[in-house]
């Protein structure tokens, strides 16, 4: 990696902690993706990214003020890494573009089950930038997972879009910005990392915006509502998530971001009407059998070691 970054050995922080973070902010996600699929048949999914990331700055710039961490180490705002915290911010303004223009074009569960494959891409990306052991049984419940990904986008189906790929290509950069935090020196604090991304990704947005056709005028009242909402949402999440990532390893994570699927069919049933059974099944069991594999071993490999 570029910036001279120094891979930290391992997370620090408490396992059960960083699973309970790590699901809270699937429900944050989910209720952004929720107000997102509301919104995208009046504004552009580019337009939705950049009012996202400007009304999530403000729980970064909260959460980085009540951070014992941060004031305990002096405020300070520079950080060494400056250049591998500004790629991270890109890469989410092109994540954010990707899936918030699938919730518009696919439905919303199909949409979400796919971009919840990031846990798959998490694993493969922790061997490839952070060193860890992967053993054949892991790989193999990666494979299950992505022939699952595979069925619920569903090449050569009637139904298949390339707009299916779009989630699936968010993941992957989702999983990218998650195994990168823990890149990142262990004494910057995690709201800290996190307001800079966002800021980062608040240009981007905006840049892309404009070069994607500009803004168009907030309709209601009731939008702008939303659109704040829908950004502070958005803000709460990653920062839970980047939390996370920085007390557990990726693989010890990656199987509960599968609690998701069912969650965002339920929501897409009850917000939507939708129901696209018939895309998400058995498709989206094996993704869940493939993040539960992954867990059982991880789980018997930590009990071994104990020994």
């Amino acid at each position: 990696m570029c910036d001279g970054t120094k891979i930290t050995k391992s997370p620090t922080g408490p396992i059960a902690l960083a699973v309970i973070l790590s699901l809270i902010s699937l429900i944050f996600f989910d209720l952004m993706g929720l107000i997102i699929k509301r919104l995208s048949s009046e504004y552009s999914a580019a337009e939705l990214s950049a009012y996202r990331n400007i009304f999530g700055l403000l729980p970064s710039l909260v959460a980085l003020w009540l951070s014992p961490r941060w004031h305990k180490s002096g405020r300070h705002l520079r950080v060494r890494q400056w250049r591998l915290i500004c790629m991270r911010g890109l890469i989410v303004t092109l994540a954010q573009l990707m899936f918030y223009l699938s919730l518009s074009l696919i439905a919303f569960a199909s949409a979400t089950t796919i971009s919840y494959s990031s846990g798959l891409f998490m694993t493969a990306f922790a061997v490839l930038l952070l060193g860890e052991h992967v053993g054949f049984i892991r790989w193999g419940a990666v494979l299950t997972g992505f022939v699952g990904v595979a069925l619920v986008v569903g090449p050569g189906r009637e139904t298949f879009t390339l707009a299916s790929l779009l989630p699936l290509g968010a993941a992957a950069l989702y999983a990218l910005t998650g195994v990168t935090a823990r890149l990142i020196d262990e004494e910057v604090p995690s709201s800290l990392v996190n307001l800079y991304s966002t800021s980062v990704a608040v240009i981007g947005s905006v840049t892309l915006a404009l070069f994607l056709g500009g803004f168009s005028l907030i309709q209601s009242a009731s939008d702008f509502a939303w659109i704040v909402t829908m950004g502070a949402f958005g803000g709460i999440a990653v920062l839970l998530l980047t939390l996370s990532y920085r007390m557990a390893e990726q693989s010890n994570l990656a199987p509960f971001s599968y609690f998701g699927i069912p969650m965002a069919f339920v929501l897409g049933w009850i917000f939507f009407g939708e129901a696209p059974i018939q895309d998400l099944f058995p498709g989206s069991i094996l993704i869940i059998i493939g993040g539960v594999l992954i867990f059982l071993r991880e789980h018997r490999q930590r009990k071994s070691s104990k020994r």
